[in-house]
């Protein structure tokens, strides 16, 4: 992080006079909130733990947000973050966890007055739609670089419901219009900032929504729908696409969500019936907790509370290909991206032979979207395209070292990143910009100097955003500089390449007649053919509703 402080540092010595001593105040309707210096010495403004819903508590509870957009007293203290959602416990969560946990956080430049009419740039955390929380990322790096390269923006986070609260599962809760209940609180943070964000100097005009994993997941759905430009004008997806979790309709994690009901003391005997949600809502936060608890550990599946098919009228109406082949999606610029190792985390260490293999991706991808004889048969070609050759698995380029995993690790892990993620990356990137969309993709490919198996693995990226890799050598910090600046640039001006900032290689635009990514890397950051495993990938997107994603115009 050397290089990205010392930008902000001179930023300091320039502006730190400017910073007045008493606590920044902003008026929201007729309340005064008042928050701090987000990190002390740096002339940056925090407001925290904002409400942006109503609580879903009771009546509330698994029901769409409740949009807020004023407070009921003359005065907030929004000098903390606020409570994280319910999840399982983690001392990486840094706050107390609480349903009532619906919050957005403002960083912005200080003394920014209200008109300044800066662009936003909107975070949604990642964490398997189970685990996360705003309060673990801090802007400060983000936003005082924007003052350095004189482009200032203003940054919002906020905190939406997990597991079984932000995703029900099953027939009552598709009945009910309970699904995907997560997409709709980001919906309704978003609109917050339609509301306010004017106060803190921001612009509702020029929102960039950006997020990682989950949340990069969370905002491609979101740009699938034409009119999302009414929430923001352009995006970033960092290792997510719209259906890289596995999409199905509400039926098909029915058991997931009979678990989670079963083990909520006092809802046991309405667990496998279509009437839980009278007794979910009359239970205690204790007791939803336990059910929790126990559905998160207990479970089959890696991911049982994921974004769900809710049909017309719904935030995810129908499997992504669908849409894209009716022109179904926001035409809004957006960047793109992945980790070189996205399959590893992913990955247990187990033997896979070939035959546990087939089971496994038969397994996650049934019910199938096509005939079951078309899935068997693209399976066996799908594993002839990856063989059980680890100098060709994940971690990629690292020749036959298999780092004492069990035989198949590295030849299981390429198939999981190329499948969820690498491949869904591409495919989008080739059919928005045949329909004329600005587009710009990246491979994320910086050395990591922790457990060598996992290569450059999923998340790795999100230090380097926000200013902070671990343990920085040089060539980590000139490429976490030129990210922020990268990414500043785009939400500024939706193009990644103003100029301005750290030096740095041009991003070209990916079009049909130059599809190419940069790779970022603090050593050689370029741009680079979209080829990679060209005949693995052209395979998968070759046959997009086998593997329940997209297609290309």
């Amino acid at each position: 992080m050397k290089l990205a402080l010392l930008s902000v540092f001179y930023a300091t010595v320039i502006s730190v006079t400017t910073v007045k001593a008493q606590s920044p105040q902003v008026k929201v309707g007729n309340t005064t909130l008042t928050g701090r210096l987000a990190t002390p010495g740096i002339p940056v403004d925090f407001f925290g733990g904002i409400p942006f819903a109503k609580p879903p508590l009771g009546e509330l509870r698994l029901k769409p947000a409740v949009l807020t957009t004023t407070l009921d007293t003359e005065t907030f203290d929004a000098t903390s973050y606020g409570a994280a959602c319910l999840q399982l416990p983690s001392s990486s969560v840094l706050v107390p966890m609480s349903e009532d946990c619906l919050t957005v956080n403002v960083f912005r430049p200080s003394g920014t007055p209200a008109g300044a009419n800066l662009p936003v740039m909107f975070w949604t955390y990642g964490g398997g739609f189970d685990a996360g929380v705003s309060a673990i990322y801090n802007a400060t790096a983000i936003v005082g670089q924007s003052l350095v390269r004189g482009t200032p923006i203003v940054y919002v986070s906020f905190n939406y419901r997990l597991g079984p609260l932000g995703f029900p599962q099953g027939k009552e809760a598709d009945t009910r219009k309970a699904l995907n209940l997560a997409i709709k609180d980001q919906h309704a943070a978003l609109q917050w900032v339609q509301e306010n964000i004017g106060a803190f100097g921001g612009d509702k005009t020029k929102v960039t929504a950006f997020g990682e994993s989950a949340g990069a997941i969370m905002t491609a759905i979101s740009f699938l729908d034409p009119e999302f430009g009414k929430l923001a004008r352009a995006g970033i997806f960092e290792s997510g696409s719209a259906a890289t979790s596995l999409t199905f309709n509400a039926e098909r994690r029915q058991g997931a969500w009979e678990t989670f009901v079963d083990n909520v003391p006092g809802c046991e005997s309405f667990a496998k019936t279509d009437y839980t949600f009278g007794c979910l809502q009359n239970a205690s936060t204790e007791a939803i907790q336990q059910g929790l608890l126990v559905s998160l550990t207990n479970t089959t599946e890696l991911f049982p509370f994921d974004p769900t098919i809710d049909g017309p009228g719904g935030v995810y109406p129908d499997f992504a290909s669908r849409l894209f082949q009716r022109g179904h999606f926001a035409k809004l610029p957006f960047i793109a991206g992945t980790n070189l190792d996205e399959g590893t985390a992913f990955t247990p260490d187990i033997t896979y032979t070939t035959e546990l293999l087939e089971t496994i991706i038969a397994a996650n991808f049934s019910p199938p979207v096509v005939p079951v004889r078309t899935l068997d048969s693209s399976i066996t070609r799908l594993l002839e395209l990856y063989p059980d050759d680890p100098a060709l698995g994940s971690p990629f380029g690292t020749g036959n070292e298999t780092f004492g995993k069990l035989p198949g690790f590295k030849r299981a892990a390429a198939l999981e990143g190329d499948l969820s993620f690498q491949s869904q990356r591409r495919l989008l990137s080739q059919t928005v910009s045949k329909a004329g969309v600005k587009t710009f993709a990246y491979l994320f490919t910086q050395p990591q100097q922790s457990d060598p198996s996992l290569g450059v693995s999923h998340g790795s990226d999100v230090l380097y955003v926000y200013g902070a890799p671990r343990n920085a050598t040089l060539s980590d910090s000139k490429i976490s500089l030129n990210m922020i600046d990268y990414w500043v640039s785009f939400a500024t001006s939706l193009d990644p390449n103003d100029g301005l900032g750290s030096p740095r290689p041009k991003w070209s635009q990916y079009t049909p007649e130059n599809q190419v990514v940069m790779q970022l890397n603090g050593d050689n950051t370029t741009l680079i053919p979209d080829d990679y495993r060209k005949e693995g990938i052209d395979f998968i997107n070759s046959m997009p509703l086998v593997w329940h994603h997209r297609r290309a115009l």
